[in-house]
């Protein structure tokens, strides 16, 4: 019988946005310090304790929100997430709209007694 003690696994942990910056701003000063790329994020994600893929993705997302590298940055695609929610509601209501029409006019259609 296995004993679980309710820890996350650490595919489950969820991270703060003060734990998140800190990490992409000790990989930056690493960076810099160090003068290469290569093994910043992955002695920093052991040095927290981080998962390696997570603060690799935190580094990446926060260099395309400053510019210096392209792609979406967070703002965009949180208004992205916002008008895609818009759209799909207003399909819907279209929808909505559609079969009472087509109910009322078949309504219409209809002979008088």
């Amino acid at each position: 019988m296995e004993i679980t003690t309710g820890a996350k696994s650490p595919s489950q942990r969820r991270y703060t946005p003060a734990q998140k910056e800190q990490a992409v701003r000790l990989v930056r000063q690493l960076r810099s310090e160090l003068g290469t790329e290569q093994g910043t994020v992955v002695r920093v994600a052991r040095q927290l304790g981080y998962g390696i893929e997570s603060v690799r993705n935190w580094v990446t997302q926060a260099d395309i929100d400053v510019g210096m590298k392209p792609g979406t940055t967070t703002e965009d695609a949180e208004r992205i997430k916002v008008l895609e929610q818009e759209v799909k509601e207003l399909r819907r209501s279209n929808a909505i709209l559609r079969s009472a029409s087509a109910f009322f006019a078949a309504e219409l259609d209809r002979p008088q007694r």
